[in-house]
C-alpha cells in the first residue's frame, strides 16, 4: 500500500484517539462500518451502470425511499448534528438489514452501534475516509491489513491478513468449481473466500462479456457462472470465525464481492461443540478448504472435539487444523492450506501422526516451500503450503520452492521483479513424477516409499540436492611468481619515488 494511503489512514486513526475513542478494536470497527457505507455505494454505483450497459435489472442495496442512506448523499449533509443522526438513527439500523436471501450478514450487524459521539469527529472522519481509493483494486484488503497492524494484539491469536497474492495462487492452484462447495475453519477476513469468487468470475467470463472500465481496469460479469448463480449466492461460501469483529469484516468484504448470503459463523471450529451446532458443515461436507488458520495463540485443549485429539494428541493449533480440514473435507475434497515449517518435519508423535495420516490415508499432492518474509510484519516464521486430497493414495509429492514472491522480505514489502510465483502455477500445471526428477531444480518430485524411509520428514531440505561448483585454482608456484613480480614492481614505484624527492 502506497505511502500516501497509510498516513491518511494515521491522520483518521489520530482523529479517533483525539475525539476521545482509544480502543483499538473500536477505532477499527467504526472506520470499517463508515468505509462499508462509502463501498455500499460504490456498488450499488457500478451495478446500476452495468445494468444500463447490459440492460438487465439487479437487486437494490437502497431502495427508492433509501436514497438519502447513500455515501454520496450522507457525506454533504450539514451540520455535523444532522450526519450524526443520519448516520445513528438510519444508516446504522440499514446495515441489518442490507444482505438478502437469507444471509447471515444482520447477525453481526444487530449489535452494531455508532460509538462517535461528536459530530465533528464523525465529519472528519467521513471526509478522510471518502478521500480514500476504496474502488481501486484491493486497497480496501491493504486498509484492513494496515489497520489490524495498529492492534497490539495483532499476531497473538493468529489475525493477521494472508498476502493476497499467496492466497491468488492457492485458489489457482486447488483450481474450484462453480457447483462446489468452499469453506474455510478460520476465515478472519474472509481472503480465501473472496478470491476465490474472484478467480470463478475471472475464469468464467467470456470474453464478449468481460467490461472495460474508464479507469483502465476490466469488471467480468462471469455469464458463464448464470447456472450456478444460485448456489454460489447462498451455498458455495462458508467461513467460521470466534472473533466478531472479523466476522462482522468478513461478511462485509463478501458481500461487497457480489456474495449476497454466505454462510459466515461465529464458530471456534476446534471446539467440542462445533459437530452439534454445525453437524452439516463439521464432517464429509466440503469440496474445497483454503485456509491460514492461527499457528499459536491460547488453546482450551479441554475443550478440542475428541474426534481431533484421537487423530493427533496435542495442543498445536497448526496440527489440530490439519486434522480438521481432513474431517470437513469430503471423500475427494481437495485443500491448500499454509502451515509453518515445523508441521513439515517437527519430530513429536503428533507431528508424525500426522504427516503419516496425509502420506498413508490421504493424497498428499505438493509441498510447497515459502520465504520466510512473506507474513513481515506481522511474523518472520519459516512457512510452507501443503496441498493435499482427502482419501486415495500418495504415490509421489511434489515439492517447489518459492525463493521470491515479488516483493522484498523485509518489514516494507516493497515491489521487486523477482517472482517465482507464475513459475510455480505453470509447474504444477504441468506436472509430471516421471519427468520432474532433477533435485538440483526447484521443482521435483519425490515418491512416497522415500519419504516413509525418512519419517515422514516432508521438508524440501532433506529431499533437495545441492550441487557446489569446484573452484579451480592456479598452481601455487605460479600465485607466488605473481606476488614477487607485484614485490619487485612496489619496489621500483618506492625508488623512482625517493629519486623525485632528492
Amino acid at each position: 500500500m502506497i505511502n500516501g494511503i497509510k498516513s491518511q489512514v494515521d491522520k483518521l486513526w489520530t482523529e479517533f484517539w483525539t475525539g476521545g475513542i482509544t480502543n483499538p478494536l473500536m477505532v477499527i470497527e467504526q472506520i470499517s462500518f463508515l468505509m462499508f457505507a462509502r463501498l455500499l455505494d460504490i456498488r450499488e454505483t457500478r451495478e446500476e451502470k452495468k445494468a444500463k450497459r447490459i440492460g438487465k435489472p439487479f437487486r437494490r442495496v437502497f431502495g427508492n425511499d433509501e436514497q438519502d442512506l447513500r455515501w454520496s448523499y450522507l457525506k454533504n449533509v450539514t451540520p455535523g448534528e444532522a450526519m450524526l443522526v443520519l448516520v445513528r438513527d438510519k444508516v446504522f439500523p440499514h446495515f441489518r438489514r442490507v444482505a438478502v436471501d437469507g444471509a447471515k450478514f444482520g447477525e453481526y450487524m444487530k449489535d452494531a452501534q455508532l460509538m462517535i459521539q461528536k459530530p465533528s469527529l464523525l465529519v472528519s472522519a467521513v471526509s478522510m475516509i471518502d478521500k480514500l481509493p476504496l474502488a481501486e483494486g484491493d486497497t480496501k484488503g491493504d486498509l484492513y491489513e494496515y489497520l489490524l497492524g495498529k492492534l497490539t494484539t495483532a499476531g497473538i491469536n493468529g489475525q493477521f491478513r494472508t498476502p493476497r497474492h499467496i492466497i491468488r495462487k492457492m485458489v489457482e492452484i486447488v483450481d474450484p468449481l462453480p457447483d462446489e462447495t468452499i469453506g474455510d475453519p478460520a476465515c478472519g477476513t474472509a481472503g480465501f473466500l473472496v478470491s476465490a469468487m474472484e478467480y470463478l468470475l475471472e475464469t468464467y467470463t467470456s470474453p464478449e462479456a468481460v467490461i472495460e472500465n474508464d479507469d483502465g481496469t476490466k469488471t467480468y460479469t462471469g455469464d458463464q457462472l448464470v447456472p450456478h448463480m444460485h448456489h454460489i449466492q447462498t451455498h458455495m461460501f462458508n467461513g467460521f470465525d470466534f472473533d466478531v469483529t472479523m466476522l462482522r469484516i468478513a461478511s462485509m468484504n463478501l458481500l461487497l464481492h457480489g456474495i449476497d448470503a454466505p454462510d459466515i459463523h461465529y464458530q471456534d471450529t476446534l471446539s467440542s461443540n462445533f459437530p452439534d451446532r454445525f453437524p452439516e458443515f463439521a464432517k464429509d461436507h466440503f469440496d474445497v478448504i483454503l485456509a491460514n488458520p492461527p499457528f499459536k495463540g491460547s488453546l482450551d485443549y479441554e475443550d478440542v472435539h475428541a474426534s481431533l485429539l484421537s487423530k493427533v494428541k496435542t495442543k498445536k493449533t497448526e496440527l489440530l487444523f490439519v486434522a480438521l480440514i481432513l474431517r470437513m473435507l469430503k471423500m475427494g475434497g481437495r485443500s491448500a492450506t499454509v502451515v509453518p515449517d515445523g508441521v513439515l518435519f517437527g519430530s513429536s508423535k503428533a507431528h508424525v501422526a500426522l504427516r503419516k495420516m496425509l502420506i498413508d490415508e490421504n493424497q498428499l499432492e505438493a509441498v510447497i516451500s515459502l520465504p520466510s518474509g512473506v507474513f513481515k510484519p506481522y511474523a518472520g516464521v519459516s512457512t510452507g503450503i501443503i496441498v493435499f486430497t482427502k482419501g486415495g493414495r500418495t504415490d509421489n509429492v511434489f515439492y517447489y520452492d518459492v525463493q521470491a514472491d515479488g516483493l522484498t522480505l523485509d518489514d516494507k514489502r516493497n515491489e521487486i521483479e523477482d517472482n517465482d510465483l507464475p513459475d510455480l502455477l505453470e509447474r504444477w500445471r504441468r506436472r509430471d513424477p516421471e519427468k520432474d526428477i532433477d533435485r538440483t531444480a526447484r521443482h521435483f518430485f519425490v515418491p512416497s516409499e522415500e519419504i516413509r524411509k525418512n519419517k515422514y520428514d516432508l521438508s524440501i531440505n532433506r529431499y533437495r540436492e545441492i550441487v557446489y561448483e569446484e573452484e579451480e585454482y592456479d598452481p601455487p608456484n605460479q600465485i607466488l611468481d605473481r606476488m614477487m613480480d607485484l614485490e619487485k614492481n612496489i619496489v621500483a614505484d618506492m625508488e623512482e619515488l625517493r629519486g623525485m624527492l632528492k
